[in-house]
């Protein structure tokens, strides 16, 4: 099980306070990299998120939760899968993104000088980084799982007689405290809190993209991270 942890950090992964340094990871599926800040003020824990299928650790909401962590006193790592640092849109199957995003945890821990010896692991990500992370959560040691526009269920495609298959088994599997921030008008649907599950969904403005309300997002990150670190 990873977790954050107090060693020797080497020179080229040292990173400051509030400057973003951008590390390569080599795992079993390619290359990865991960974009670490430190917040200015004591750590409070380690928030390490992926990206969409098809985006990038620059999404709007990405950098809207990277920001309320650091803010919050959260160091974050912005984690691209190998398949996007090799220069491909489309996913590699699941079981080879969960474990290359088990494999960037795991040599994050064992390095975990670079985030200050950290030992609060929160993981998550937009959309399919999200899916990642709910599957994950216990094998990478995660406390939480931050999920911003989870992709719930799948839109029925045109001429299609037949729905995809529901992803709420993945977001009930996390088996951890977990924070969906979800648009009202997400065309994947919108999941539904469940305390038994330890689950909180947010509703804020916006569709799957959730690039309007972004004052929400932040409120709903910051609040959810001091109730976890508390």
């Amino acid at each position: 099980m990873s977790r954050f942890l107090a060693s020797e950090c080497p020179p080229e992964a040292q990173v400051s306070p509030q400057q973003p340094t951008t590390v390569a990871i080599s795992t079993n599926e390619g290359e990865a990299r991960a974009r670490l800040t430190l917040p200015d003020g004591e750590m409070a824990g380690a928030l390490m998120l992926g990206h969409g299928a098809g985006g990038g650790v620059d999404a709007p909401d990405l950098r809207t939760a990277a920001s309320a962590a650091l803010a919050a006193d959260w160091a974050v790592a912005l984690v691209e899968q190998p398949y996007r640092v090799a220069g491909r849109r489309s996913p590699v199957p699941a079981p080879h993104l969960d474990a290359a995003w088990i494999e960037v945890a795991n040599v994050l821990a064992a390095a975990g000088g670079r985030l200050g010896g950290c030992r609060r692991l929160v993981t998550g990500g937009r959309s399919s980084g999200a899916r990642v992370a709910c599957r994950t959560a216990a094998r990478t040691g995660s406390i939480g799982v931050l999920c911003l526009a989870f992709p719930l269920q799948p839109p029925a495609r045109a001429a299609s007689t037949t729905r995809a298959a529901s992803r709420q088994s993945e977001l009930d599997g996390a088996d951890v405290p977990v924070l969906v921030v979800q648009g009202r008008t997400d065309r994947f649907g919108v999941p539904r809190s469940s305390g038994a599950l330890r689950r909180e969904v947010v509703r804020v403005d916006g569709d799957h993209g959730l690039k309007r309300d972004h004052a929400a997002i932040a409120a709903a990150v910051t609040r959810w991270l001091g109730a976890l670190g508390a």
